[in-house]
């Protein structure tokens, strides 16, 4: 099974099937487990049977085809699955740290992660120190002996900065730091952070996984050690489970993952070329393209741009909001990796909790869109795009 490829290992990989030999995956929708003796269940609680269950939200049959899937495909030791993409986010660092550390983290990180990181984890006593993320001699300056834990987004959302992961990985090596990687807009199947030197992997599956607008989920991969010790251990005594139903649709997602993806940024890239220059934009951000400001480092770490592009355009938030009001097949709201093209105006959604200061630090103008690129037709999203355009005031 090592060498099996990508799309063999997300159609096959960690599939379980009961005595009744289904070709779908089954669902167990069951809160709770039965032992055939007093004895076994005590074996069970004292981790004596192998690869049994006790309670969904401690593990379930379909969740962990999901955990085994989703590590096949990364080479990870091991999976937890969690409820959202943020339970896997504070699942990892609150798992990973403790008061008297200290966390250095990228500043342009999603608002919620933010939260996380500037909130609430110096109420428990943990220092943070937030830096520049394209910037190896920040990373560096930046490092204490008490650092135990680097993280960042790569790419960043909603500017997509790349984030040098071998960098960070070497320095962080040095304090003997863990590095965890929110890859959830460079996917798993573009870019492999473990391969890369990152200790830690988060996604929201609620994204990408899923693509289609579903449901909920998350999931953090890592060494068995961790995932297993620690991480289990907070996870399944603060609740941040996830449920066999949505580990099933997230299932069903992988099998078509691959082709999705890859469709999307075939896409992307083309939409981003067809815009640069366009007279409306002040700028377009897009990973793939040569203006991108870590052009060579995407290319070296990343293997395409994947499906979001950011689009500066001129006239500010009256030009933003009147551009979006006009299109016709891409959707208005805050998720992405979606089969549908979706389009939002961060400023205002997404990253709204932060001050004026924050968002100009972060580069998130008044005319910033994000624009994650769905299966419809390219020409048919390029003219809707270039169609709203022509809406919008310079």
């Amino acid at each position: 099974m090592n060498n099996w490829k990508t799309r063999t290992k997300l159609v096959h990989e960690g599939t379980r099937r009961s005595q009744y030999g289904e070709l779908s995956e089954a669902i167990y929708l069951t809160q709770g487990f039965v032992y055939p003796s007093a004895e076994s269940a005590q074996a069970r609680f004292d981790h004596l049977e192998e690869d049994e269950f006790i309670y969904a939200r401690y593990g379930n049959p379909t969740v962990a085809m999901f955990e085994d899937r989703i590590a096949a495909l990364e080479e990870a030791e091991a999976a937890f699955a969690t409820a959202s993409g943020m339970a896997a986010v504070n699942g990892a660092l609150f798992a990973l740290l403790e008061a008297g550390d200290h966390i250095v983290a990228a500043k342009a990180l999603f608002g919620s992660c933010l939260f996380i990181v500037e909130n609430l984890l110096p109420k428990y006593g943990v220092e943070v120190t937030l830096v520049d993320g394209t910037d190896l001699g920040a990373w560096e300056a930046a490092m204490q002996p008490n650092t135990r834990v680097c993280f960042f987004e790569t790419l960043s959302n909603p500017t997509l900065e790349a984030v040098d992961i071998a960098g960070v990985a070497a320095i962080a090596r040095k304090v003997g730091a863990k590095v965890v990687v929110d890859n959830v807009f460079s996917t798993p199947i573009f870019q492999r952070a473990l391969r890369l030197g990152a200790d830690v992997v988060i996604y929201s599956a609620t994204k990408h996984i899923d693509g289609q607008g579903r449901c909920l989920g998350g999931v953090v991969l890592g060494d068995k050690g961790f995932i297993r010790g620690p991480l289990e251990m907070y996870l399944k005594h603060t609740g941040g489970a996830l449920s066999p139903f949505n580990a099933w649709v997230m299932l069903k997602g992988l099998e078509t993952m691959d082709l999705r993806v890859r469709a999307q940024a075939d896409s992307a890239i083309k939409l981003a070329i067809a815009l640069e220059g366009n007279d409306k934009l002040e700028r377009v951000i897009y990973p793939g393209l040569k203006s991108h400001a870590q052009y060579e480092l995407v290319k070296r770490q990343t293997e395409a741009g994947g499906t979001v592009i950011s689009l500066v355009l001129k006239g500010g938030k009256a030009a933003a909001f009147e551009f979006m009001n006009a299109l016709e097949i891409i959707l208005i709201s805050n998720n992405l990796g979606d089969a549908k093209s979706i389009i939002t105006h961060p400023a205002t959604t997404t990253h709204s909790r932060l001050s004026a200061e924050q968002l100009a630090d972060l580069g998130i103008s008044d005319g910033l869109l994000r624009l994650s690129v769905g299966l419809e037709d390219a020409g048919d999203l390029l003219a809707d795009i270039e169609s709203a355009l022509q809406s919008a005031r310079a």
